[in-house]
């Protein structure tokens, strides 16, 4: 399985890194391709909403950014996986413009390939998932559709706790 992970933390070594690290060991021990992609580390501006990409663009955005590389590996994942520290009850804003760009390749249907979401989030504190929640079950199981691989969580960075969990989650794949 080809497996794309949106890391929408600023923090190299933090929580969210440390749990995408822990997944993708399982999940490359399993067999799977994992492309992990450093949403902040990348040059992605919002989207214009300029509807370029419905239009004379084909299916392609107008703006020529660090989204390109993002869309190539969004068309050939079987699984997509959004990582995110929560900031002001959502997701990152980084990850956010990115997610947003999704509209040039997942509208009105999703890529082909891509079947299955899993999102992991880390928090201060246990009670401000609601925000990325509410965009998890909106845009990713009841829109595009995909199958719910579950949504795995850890606040007061207490990372240890949860990376046994996700190593093994990733192990499961195939």
């Amino acid at each position: 399985m080809r497996i794309l992970v949106l890391n929408g933390s600023p923090r190299p070594g933090g929580c969210t890194s440390r749990m995408v690290e822990a997944f993708r060991g399982g999940a490359e021990a399993a067999g799977n391709q994992v492309d992990v992609v450093e949403v902040c580390r990348r040059n992605i501006h919002g989207c214009l909403a300029c509807e370029h990409c419905h239009g004379r663009g084909g299916g392609e955005c107008a703006q020529k950014d660090g989204m390109g590389e993002i869309y190539a590996m969004l068309k050939q994942a079987d699984m997509l996986v959004i990582a995110s520290p929560i900031y002001y009850h959502g997701i990152s804003g980084q990850l956010k413009c990115a997610i947003d760009r999704f509209y040039a390749v997942a509208y009105p249907s999703r890529p082909e390939r891509l079947r299955k979401v899993a999102m992991f989030l880390s928090s201060g504190d246990p009670d401000m998932y609601d925000g990325a929640l509410f965009s998890f079950k909106g845009d990713f199981l009841d829109y595009l559709g995909l199958e719910d691989m579950g949504v795995f969580t850890v606040h007061g960075g207490d990372v240890e706790a949860c990376l046994g969990e996700l190593r093994e989650f990733g192990g499961g794949l195939s």
